[in-house]
């Protein structure tokens, strides 16, 4: 194992001191795995939380600042945060209007964040949670009841974060991303596994010359094992799954096509011009692009494809002012 560390069991520790030096505009707690922005809470605004295993970053923690999360909870890798963390966030930017949890559709998360908005109840705080489960690959999965949680993540949490940022309430910002995640779809490509520091060995085998259709970000089983294409090839397949879920002719769609850690951003443009071709031809149009390694599995080398059929309204708030250390524009 050749990983750029200091010891497996202080990985997402020393990952956050890291942040902590590099963003002062973040109020990062190591031990405990949260990460604040600054001016929390901001008086009268709703409050975004979110979280998961850490190894997925900048997903969440470098989500946090105006205009998308107040807060973000990390966990050991692929490990879900602890309900101590995720109520300890919670109560850190609770201005009395109200928080939102969004929490990715992982068995863990769900029931430590279900757990965490118990007790926030018992303190008096207002907490609307919603589910992410925009994976169309498997309908279950080693970690989930149901679809699992990824790209849409992002999604939900900028166009949730800027409607949170412009006064909204806590009705109108939870169905707004509610409204999201029933408007995405994912669907991931393996062509390596990663590898977790503290078990030092890969998340799972890949036979020479082959890829995992529709793998997890945790390198989860996906749709199946085949013989590993080219980009225009994974990309068909990923859009047509997408497409046979939700119908993307006449839309105008938010592109998310995402590095999974381990793929050089010159893949991702020959994967995004793929898509771009591959949409053309099915008579749906890319709004909005993003290209990038923004929802992540260590180093694991591949791509997924996630979009979100826009409305006027999604498109505004998508393209709304954002200041954190993953995502900026318009400031």
């Amino acid at each position: 194992m050749r990983k750029l560390i200091n010891a497996p069991a202080g990985v997402v520790a020393d990952a956050l001191r890291g942040l902590a030096a590099a963003h002062p505009e973040l109020r990062v707690d190591p031990g405990l795995g949260t990460v604040v922005r600054a001016d929390a809470p901001v008086t009268g605004k709703v409050a975004l939380v979110s979280g998961g295993g850490s190894g997925h970053e900048p997903l969440h923690g470098g989500f946090v600042g105006p205009g998308m999360l107040d807060a973000a909870c990390a966990g050991e890798v692929f490990t879900s945060p602890v309900p101590d963390a995720v109520i300890a966030a919670t109560a850190a930017v609770s201005s009395g209007a109200g928080v939102i949890h969004l929490v990715k559709n992982y068995t863990g998360d769900v029931l430590n964040f279900r757990m965490a908005a118990e007790l926030a109840e018992d303190e008096d705080i207002e907490v609307e949670s919603v589910l992410i489960d925009d994976d169309v690959a498997v309908e279950d999965s080693l970690h989930t009841a149901g679809r699992r949680g990824t790209g849409a993540a992002l999604f939900a949490e900028k166009i949730a974060g800027a409607l949170a940022e412009e006064g909204a309430g806590l009705g109108s910002v939870a169905a707004v991303a509610r409204e999201v995640v029933t408007r995405s779809r994912s669907f991931g490509v393996a062509l390596s596994p990663c590898t977790v520091p503290e078990a030092g060995t890969p998340t799972f085998e890949l036979g020479e010359g082959e890829m995992e259709l529709g793998v997890g970000i945790h390198g989860e089983p996906g749709r199946r094992r085949v013989k590993a294409g080219t980009a225009t090839e994974i990309v068909d397949a990923a859009l047509t799954a997408i497409d046979a879920d939700m119908p993307l002719d006449g839309a105008d769609l938010l592109v998310l096509v995402n590095g999974m850690g381990g793929t050089p951003l010159i893949e991702q443009y020959v994967a995004y011009a793929a898509v771009a071709d591959w949409l053309a031809g099915h008579g749906a149009t890319v709004a909005r692009p993003l290209i990038g390694p923004y929802v992540t599995s260590l180093e694991m080398a591949g791509v997924m494809i996630s979009v979100c059929r826009l409305t006027p309204d999604l498109t505004r708030l998508w393209d709304a002012p954002v200041q954190t250390p993953g995502l900026r524009w318009g400031r």
